[in-house]
């Protein structure tokens, strides 16, 4: 077996001759197991990766199989994935591909458990995560993000009605680069740049004197999609571990039929 494995024409490793070189090759829409590290504890999920590296315009094609390698070995070692792990990982991904650039994108689900504000009541939240590793010219960029669904409370209803306003589901999109493998920032920490400036933030499990709270909360931190945009960027650009960002809003209107959404991003 291993002669014959040996004598197996390469075929990904011979010479092209249409000398056009491929900036993003690989797998996608993967699902494989994954490792966080969120509030100081793993946590165990489910990824969907995209792998992908540049091929130079006289190599024919990429060793798709190494890149399910990588992963296997990822997930056999147990390696929590932090920005560090991935600073060293996409190195190691790019040198099994024998490649010069690359880029590791993966989606997951998270969960944080929570204190309702009153009763004090626990529950899990669950967020979208992702994180992005590219490496092109030896340098390596690192990014995190997440989506968060908060509530938003219209200052407009609040100002034309005698009583009550409406308000609805919005969800805060956080892109951060990181300005150092070594100066991470944890999941919470992240989750706090959108839910510490919405008019509320969401629970899991509330009681009835939590829901009076959240609604007595949103009611006096009434916030158009400008200004909870405007908020949330104003916490990401002071935070020094963050380089360029991408904050995003979408508020998901209940009297009207469409949505409304805004965008601050700062490359930096």
């Amino acid at each position: 077996m291993k002669t014959e494995l040996n004598t197996m024409p390469d075929v990904q490793g011979r010479r092209d001759l249409r000398e056009l070189p491929i900036q993003r090759v690989g797998v996608k829409s993967l699902r494989y197991p994954l490792r966080l590290m969120v509030a100081g504890q793993v946590q165990p999920t489910v990824g969907t990766w995209t792998l992908d590296v540049a091929l130079a315009a006289e190599q024919k094609g990429a060793h798709m199989s190494r890149l399910i390698a990588w992963l296997e070995a990822l997930e056999m070692r147990g390696t929590v994935l932090t920005a560090e792990t991935l600073s060293v990982e996409i190195s190691a991904m790019l040198t099994l591909l024998e490649a010069d650039a690359g880029r590791i994108e993966v989606r997951f689900p998270f969960f944080v458990r929570k204190a309702a504000p009153v009763s004090g009541l626990h529950s899990l939240m669950e967020y979208d995560g992702s994180w992005i590793g590219e490496r092109q010219g030896g340098v390596t960029r690192l990014t995190m993000q997440a989506v968060v669904p908060v509530k938003s409370l219209c200052p407009c209803s609040k100002e034309v009605s005698d009583n009550g306003a409406h308000n609805q589901r919005s969800h805060i999109t956080v892109r951060a680069e990181l300005r150092s493998p070594q100066g991470g920032i944890d999941w919470t920490e992240l989750l706090r740049f959108a839910e510490d400036n919405a008019s509320s933030e969401l629970w899991g499990l509330l009681k009835r004197t939590d829901e009076k709270w959240v609604t007595e909360h949103a009611y006096a931190n009434p916030k158009f999609v400008e200004d909870l945009i405007r908020d949330v960027a104003a916490a990401v650009d002071a935070d020094a571990r963050i380089g360029s960002y991408r904050v995003e809003v979408v508020n998901h209107e209940s009297i009207h039929a469409h949505d409304v959404h805004a965008v601050i991003e700062r490359t930096r």
